[in-house]
């Protein structure tokens, strides 16, 4: 049995290291993150209001979105979700395009942790120095 037969549509999301993917398929609105609700997977507003805001802008709730996130931190994880979600809601429907588009959810932020160097502390941080 394929995938394809039950309307399917996914969207990837990134930020950081944080990588979700997200499928979407006609139900009753439930939102399931790692085989657990939503809201007890991302515990605070904040991050359940980063999932909710490109269903709720595209009057999409009759969806269910099963998604898996993985690497990086809770928060990232929530803005990697919202951001698959917005992936598979304009590969589902191409009109809600400008509406995501305006909001930013379709632009993939590029912020990434630097990376240490050597001779370094850290990124950039000096070892303490001593005149004498």
């Amino acid at each position: 049995m394929t995938t394809k037969s039950k309307n399917i549509s996914n969207g990837t999301g990134r930020r950081k290291t944080a990588v979700a993917r997200v499928y979407m398929r006609e139900g009753s609105g439930k939102i399931t993150v790692n085989a657990q609700e939503m809201e007890k997977y991302f515990t605070t507003e904040l991050q359940r209001s980063y999932l909710l805001a490109p269903v709720e802008l595209c009057k999409m709730k009759n969806k269910d979105f099963i998604i898996t996130v993985k690497g990086g931190g809770i928060e990232g994880q929530a803005i990697a979700a919202r951001h698959g979600i917005s992936r598979a809601l304009v590969k589902c429907d191409a009109d809600h395009r400008p509406v995501l588009k305006e909001q930013g959810f379709l632009t993939r932020d590029p912020r990434k942790r630097e990376r240490k160097k050597y001779g370094k502390a850290g990124a950039r941080k000096s070892f303490q120095f001593s005149k004498r």
